[in-house]
């Protein structure tokens, strides 16, 4: 299939559209937790940060459907804003169901150009969502939260594959119909430094006696803290590369895939294995600072 066809347009969309599924949060099976698994999820530190990036990405994919002229589009990336939507109103849910504890924020205005907007996101979920795979495969793997709460979360976190396949394809075939297809590569080069250097600061922010929420603290290096397992850099790149290939595996081969960092993680893992081991007991959280 050629990229950037009609044939491309249809398929990226109408499978997109096609796997969607109808659910709301309060029709999930919500498991009975004890006080010390409650606890456990009042510990981790990225619930507001989660919660309040649903919410507005829900609005501000929301208003740019509406200014897309493609009608197949429109409907895709509408879909793709209640879903989003839908995953804050899961969050919440959640929230209130076991009573963690929130701070309230005050909602941003949405940008005055939204397509910049949505490509900006669009690349910053395909680079936070290819860590938190292998960040949810960890906890599972180890047992962190119960199975019963892990089943509704990997109904997000397929959604979120899914918008990362639709994304990829949507600017993708975007770029060739604009005419701007040969410079695919570095417009995908430059939008995923963007995003490393935006989470990277946020990272390096850390240790210097600043108050910070878990975004502040970079989302990978905090949800690993908040998991605490023995992990190495290398098996953790290992379980994001392996995590990645399984969920990618559910959509048309014809279908692009974002690559770049699957790509980038596969080189650091090569090279990780090369490097000096870490002293044994040392938290993964504390492995990222120290080579971030």
């Amino acid at each position: 299939m050629k990229i950037g066809s009609e044939a491309h347009k249809d398929l990226f969309c109408q499978s997109f559209m096609d796997s969607h599924l109808l659910y709301e949060p309060e029709t999930l099976a919500w498991p009975e937790l004890d006080s010390a698994m409650i606890e456990r999820l009042q510990r981790i530190p990225f619930w507001d940060e989660a919660l309040y990036t649903e919410r507005k990405a829900g609005v501000m994919l929301k208003a740019y459907a509406e200014t897309v002229e493609d009608p197949q589009i429109r409907v895709a990336i509408a879909l793709q804003a209640a879903e989003e939507a839908r995953h804050g109103r899961v969050i919440g849910y959640m929230i209130n169901h076991y009573g963690i504890q929130v701070a309230e924020r005050a909602e941003k205005p949405l940008p005055e150009n939204l397509e910049p907007a949505f490509v900006k996101f669009g690349y910053g979920e395909c680079f936070d969502s290819f860590f938190a795979f292998g960040l949810f495969g960890i906890a599972r793997q180890g047992g962190f939260i119960p199975d019963a709460l892990f089943t509704i979360f990997n109904t997000l976190v397929d959604e979120e594959a899914r918008h990362m396949v639709f994304f990829v394809n949507w600017i993708a075939h975007k770029q060739i119909v604009e005419g701007r297809g040969a410079l695919r590569p570095f417009s995908s080069l430059q939008q995923y430094t963007g995003a490393a250097f935006r989470r990277l600061d946020n990272l390096m922010g850390m240790g210097k006696g600043e108050k910070k929420s878990a975004n502040k603290k970079g989302f990978t290096a905090a949800g690993a803290k908040a998991v605490k397992v023995d992990l190495t850099l290398e098996s953790f790149l290992e379980m994001c590369i392996a995590e990645n290939d399984k969920r990618m595996q559910a959509y048309p081969e014809e279908l692009l895939r974002p690559d770049f960092l699957p790509a980038i993680a596969s080189l650091a893992f090569n090279t990780a294995k090369l490097l000096p081991k870490r002293k044994p007991n040392q938290p993964v959280g504390k492995e990222l600072e120290a080579r971030g």
